[in-house]
């Protein structure tokens, strides 16, 4: 991790805050077009190099929808849908065991992989109906089931996981 769990939360609440201020002054912000860039231990590119995979909203929308129904540290219980994570590694037959995930924010986690089939984890770009915007948590926000697994997934390490405003992935050995 590039920060303290600490900073992140605070950060969040700012930003939550900042959502709801601009949404009851009636300047509620548009969705932030999806896009997710994928590059490392990839089979599949579609870049000028050769190097990566761009994925558009329109082929991001296509990938089959999941829900989960979790809280986490930062929301109430709510709905998260997307694509699952899993089948975003198999669109770009990743091969590495490890996921570097960068944010708009320049915060940087490593989840492994294998928590894709695990856990069931998804890609969300929607929270109880609502597309997420970069304001909360947007445009995509990924969602482990925290509520099934509050062993693992609950806590500093399991946070850590939980990472908002998502722009691009590294598939790592």
């Amino acid at each position: 991790m590039s920060e303290p769990s600490g900073w992140r939360r605070f950060s969040a609440a700012l930003a939550v805050a900042a959502s709801a201020t601009a949404v009851h002054a009636g300047d509620a912000a548009p969705a932030t077009p999806l896009s997710l860039d994928i590059d490392g231990e990839v089979h599949v590119t579609n870049n000028a190099a050769h190097t990566a995979y761009h994925f558009t909203e329109a082929q991001l929308l296509k990938l089959p929808v999941h829900a989960i129904s979790t809280s986490t540290a930062w929301t109430p219980r709510s709905t998260f849908t997307g694509p699952l994570l899993s089948d975003v590694l198999k669109a770009v037959g990743a091969y590495g065991h490890e996921i570097e995930i960068h944010t708009l924010d320049d915060y940087v986690c490593d989840v492994p992989v294998a928590d894709a089939e695990r856990y069931g984890v998804v890609l969300a770009y929607a929270m109880n109906g609502q597309r997420l915007k970069v304001s909360n948590y947007g445009p995509l926000f990924l969602i482990y089931p925290r509520d099934q697994y509050p062993q693992e997934l609950v806590g500093a390490a399991g946070d850590a996981k939980f990472a908002w405003q998502i722009k691009s992935m590294t598939i790592k050995r």
